[in-house]
């Protein structure tokens, strides 16, 4: 009786908790395209660029075909080893024939001090002239509507920040068998609707894409203020809230999109990056991040050892035992590759990718445990070729 016991506490404690990390991920404000707007105010889009050869042109070539009225394009190439000086200028010469303001910046070296991403982007801010600022990133590929569409819902919601979460493009095994994953441990992290609430502290950013007033910016010190962060959209995103202004994440998937790594070693370094740096400064925020690592584990190594050890009390004898054991583990594995299912396909990836839920988690839990290990340890992240200590200045 002592293994039906147990086996049913975790079986219904194991439904709700299911159920609750799927039920945090609303996003109830939508940008949708729209056409351009009456009121046109200058918007200056700045791009961060190091090694960006891959990307680059993609990126600039969509900025450049947005029906928003009025804008600049800011790039600011990052000290790049690669292609990506070349590729800029050509474009900024495509650019001076269709009219439109693409200023291609080369950057100065990392100061002490500063992580390379707060740098850029202060550089890129410092030319701007626009009334509204428009971060993003290198490897995000906005529809012709984008700014139309993000400059409507900021005004409409009246923001002060708003960033929208980008559809992310997945095409690898690896990627859609981790980043669904990682998405999920987000949304339940940071959960939208908390963030949307001017009464909670909860603060978030995506990165990939960040809309925010030149005023509100300027007031709050902008990049400078966080210059030492390597997770520079949460802790900007933190100064916005704290100082009383308004922020707003919205579903922006019909404008956006991204593709943040390609293959497995690049998932792996770019996520033992975030997911402690991003966690560390808020206790609650921690111990929910030890609370995922635990989840993680569960489903990686405690759901098949429930049905192997359900298999293996039936074989010796145990009938009883071994039914139920076998039945609620079976019956609770199916439910959460039902709930992975939904998640893939809500992220154009295959359904059949659930099924790899066991060996993703397994990763992830792996990842939070060695980004967690990297700076306590002070052997501190790696990223874009430069390594960041435990207190995130450069070295």
């Amino acid at each position: 009786m002592l293994f039906i016991v147990i086996s049913s506490i975790l079986f219904f404690a194991g439904i709700l908790i299911i159920t609750w990390l799927h039920s945090q991920h609303h996003l109830d404000v939508v940008v949708e395209p729209v056409g351009p707007q009456k009121d046109s105010p200058l918007i200056s889009v700045c791009v961060p660029a190091r090694n960006e050869e891959r990307n680059i042109r993609r990126c600039v070539q969509a900025l450049l075909a947005q029906t928003y009225p009025n804008f600049e394009i800011i790039v600011l190439d990052d000290c790049s080893t690669d292609a990506t000086e070349e590729i800029l200028h050509n474009l900024a010469k495509v650019a001076t024939h269709r009219k439109v303001s693409l200023k291609v910046i080369k950057g100065s070296a990392l100061p002490s001090g500063w992580a390379g991403k707060t740098y850029a982007l202060t550089q890129a801010a410092s030319a701007a002239r626009g009334e509204w600022l428009c971060f993003v990133d290198a490897d995000t590929f906005v529809n012709p509507e984008a700014l139309s569409g993000v400059y409507a819902k900021a005004l409409e919601t009246k923001a002060d920040l708003f960033t929208i979460l980008t559809k992310q493009i997945m095409l690898t095994f690896w990627e859609r068998a981790l980043l669904p994953l990682v998405m999920t441990a987000l949304s339940v992290g940071f959960s939208p609707r908390k963030v949307n609430d001017p009464q909670r502290k909860d603060a978030i950013a995506n990165g990939q894409f960040i809309f925010i007033n030149r005023r509100v910016y300027g007031a709050i010190g902008g990049h400078t203020a966080i210059k030492g962060s390597i997770v520079e959209d949460k802790d900007l995103a933190l100064l916005v809230k704290g100082s009383g202004y308004r922020l707003v994440i919205a579903d922006g998937h019909k404008v956006a999109s991204t593709r943040m790594y390609m293959d497995f070693g690049e998932i792996w370094e770019g996520w033992t990056k975030n997911i402690y740096l991003g966690l560390r400064d808020d206790k609650g925020l921690l111990l929910l991040g030890l609370f995922g690592v635990f989840v993680a584990l569960a489903a990686a190594l405690l759901l098949p050892a429930w049905v192997i050890w359900g298999i293996f009390l039936l074989e010796a004898g145990r009938g009883l035992d071994g039914s139920v054991l076998l039945i609620e583990g079976l019956l609770i594995s199916i439910y959460l590759v039902y709930w992975r299912g939904l998640a893939a396909r809500a992220m154009d990836v295959p359904a059949w990718y659930a099924l790899t839920t066991p060996l993703g988690a397994g990763v992830f839990a792996a990842m939070m445990l060695t980004s967690a290990w990297n700076v306590l340890s002070g052997k501190g992240v790696r990223w874009k070729g430069r390594t960041y200590s435990k207190n995130s200045s450069h070295y």
